[in-house]
């Protein structure tokens, strides 16, 4: 099992910044992938950004490509999520996720195994 805790949102107007972190704890290498994920109200869970564990490549979804950027720190088992140039519409629950190991990062909630519960960021016009 994979333990993942969320922290860092908040409420911010257009144009500020936010950074999300993700404490993960448990079995983490057994993980293959980790990532951060969103949902707005009435809309469908999607992918932001995720990458491999200790890995530095990373797979950004088209909406944030240039203002949010997804790192880690293996030795504290953490996923940061930077959030730069916030916009209205990036105004959603964000979660982390990871996967069971063995697989590929991708943008696709489907695929990963653990999540958090959730970090809520606002942003207003």
């Amino acid at each position: 099992q994979v333990q993942l805790v969320e922290s860092g949102g908040g409420s911010v107007q257009a144009g500020g910044s936010l950074r999300l972190s993700c404490a993960a704890s448990g079995y983490t290498y057994s993980t293959t992938c980790m990532g951060w994920f969103r949902q707005a109200p009435g809309k469908e869970r999607e992918g932001v950004a995720v990458m491999p564990r200790g890995d530095s490549r990373t797979i950004y979804a088209d909406s944030v490509k240039g203002r949010f950027f997804i790192s880690q720190d293996n030795a504290k088992s953490t996923l940061y999520l930077q959030m730069n140039s916030l916009k209205p519409e990036d105004t959603a629950m964000y979660y982390c996720a990871a996967d069971r190991g063995g697989g590929v990062c991708i943008l696709q909630p489907g695929v990963y195994n653990y999540w958090g519960q959730g970090t809520q960021v606002t942003v207003s016009s």
